[in-house]
């Protein structure tokens, strides 16, 4: 890699705004008593359509934030946004986490709760509404909100693979 474009990925990398999600104490119990640890889930984004998550452990809080936000920017995944909302309704799940997400009109706001509130807003969506069924753990709703978002397509996309013409697409 030349030096021109390690600086490139280091540019994109500070770009990235982070979100803490939550924050768990967790208590291992030893012989010698209880030995406390921290676990962090964090989203970045870059408001732009990149968005990622990551979940970072350690006897700190500031250390499992760090390890945390490292992990999340190994997985970013990339989200079509047309006119600051999504293109088309879409629904996600991960584990016993179902999660809906439709585009909204301008003006309307982030209508989301918790969890997918920091995903959403990380990844740059102005306009949406939400809406969480089943399971409230952060780590299931992270991911399904991050499934539905991975599973949007654009209007070039769709027209490209049922090979019709643009106006088409729109129409029906």
């Amino acid at each position: 890699m030349s030096k021109k474009s390690v600086n490139r990925v280091r540019a994109a990398e500070t770009e990235l705004k982070e979100k803490m999600v939550a924050l768990n104490r967790v208590a291992k119990v030893t012989k010698g008593g209880r030995t406390f640890s921290f676990a962090a889930v964090v989203v970045v984004g870059d408001g732009n359509g990149t968005v990622g998550y990551g979940l970072g452990k350690a006897r700190d809080v500031q250390e499992a934030i760090a390890k945390a936000v490292d992990d999340a920017k190994k997985d970013l995944i990339k989200v079509p946004i047309l006119k600051g909302t999504i293109p088309h309704a879409q629904k996600g799940k991960f584990g016993a986490g179902r999660v809906l997400i439709k585009p909204a009109s301008d003006g309307t706001g982030v209508i989301a709760g918790g969890a997918m509130r920091a995903v959403l807003e990380s990844a740059g969506i102005h306009n949406v509404l939400a809406k969480s069924h089943g399971s409230s753990n952060p780590h299931n709703v992270i991911k399904a909100t991050l499934d539905a978002l991975s599973k949007l397509r654009t209007p070039y996309e769709v027209s490209r693979q049922r090979q019709v013409r643009l106006e088409r697409v729109f129409q029906g």
